[in-house]
């Protein structure tokens, strides 16, 4: 006879039994107010939560009389969701750099941080979404653009096909018919946006974006030996390499974020922690993708 198996949670309980499990890992213990105020369920089916996963894992929780919550014993394991530390840190940012209200995160009792203060750059949803909306239909967009390299704003019209964040700025690459190229332009040098035209440009030929690269980085040899397995663990390289894979387009601004740009010589060892191994051979991919863009349309 066939070994009877219970049917899996439906969507709706199996998000409230990774939640569950969320606050009893990173928490040590979760209430029925919790899922109620989570979900805005009521007290009966938060009950029955709790009591479905005691069914299925009788040993999992014991219940905190003075605490009026359920705390995980040592047998306790998630088996809902995969625990992740950088899930959680983000969820922490999150609410550090105020893009989420704490209430909205799945953290409970936040720990005391501090996260560096961010220069937010100026991000206007009359831009963004029409550009977006352009995006998604494959069409052209006229608009005035605020360059570095001219004194006047220009107008131009672009056919955006992909969103990039530098580290610290939102750019729309997008065919410029203006230059014939494509090109990174930041959405918060964008003054107008204005109307829309069948673009015609297939994204495939953008080959900085199609084209990856993996940049290989290593402690820099002007570290002391101590130093560079500090490093190697910091960073989790292997064999005293950590492989970055990203889009060739990607490949300036990693460099500018984390200044490999900059010669070795230029800063101490101590701000100048990783170089980059393989850097002769991006500049030979770049300069074989550079002739192909040439040719682009």
């Amino acid at each position: 006879m066939a070994e009877h198996r219970p049917a899996p949670p439906r969507w709706g309980q199996l998000q409230r039994y990774v939640f569950l499990e969320h606050r009893l890992f990173w928490e040590g213990w979760i209430s029925r107010a919790d899922l109620m105020d989570r979900f805005a369920i009521s007290a009966p089916q938060a009950s029955e939560d709790i009591a479905n996963y005691l069914e299925k894992f009788p040993d999992s929780l014991e219940y905190d009389r003075s605490r009026k919550a359920y705390s995980p014993t040592s047998a306790f394991s998630p088996r809902y969701f995969k625990p992740n530390a950088r899930q959680y840190l983000t969820q922490l940012l999150l609410v550090a750099d105020e893009a989420i209200a704490s209430e909205d995160s799945w953290l409970g009792l936040i720990p005391m941080h501090q996260a560096m203060p961010r220069l937010r750059r100026r991000l206007d949803v009359d831009t963004l979404r029409p550009v977006i909306t352009a995006m998604h239909q494959r069409r052209a967009v006229e608009v005035v653009y605020q360059s570095m390299s001219t004194p006047d704003p220009t107008r131009r019209w672009i056919a955006p096909h992909a969103l990039i964040y530098d580290g610290a700025r939102w750019h729309a690459r997008s065919w410029c018919f203006n230059r014939s190229s494509f090109v990174d332009f930041v959405l918060a040098r964008f003054i107008a946006v204005g109307e829309t035209r069948h673009a015609g440009i297939d994204p495939t030929l953008d080959r900085e974006w199609q084209e990856s690269f993996t940049v290989e980085l290593a402690p820099n040899p002007s570290l002391t030996g101590p130093q560079r397995q500090v490093v190697e663990m910091d960073y989790g390289m292997e064999d005293g390499i950590l492989r970055v894979p990203m889009r060739l387009c990607m490949t300036y601004y990693f460099e500018r974020h984390f200044g490999l740009d900059l010669p070795s010589d230029l800063l101490p060892a101590s701000r100048c922690q990783v170089v980059m191994q393989n850097r002769s051979e991006l500049e030979q991919v770049r300069a074989i993708i550079g002739a192909r863009t040439e040719l682009s349309p």
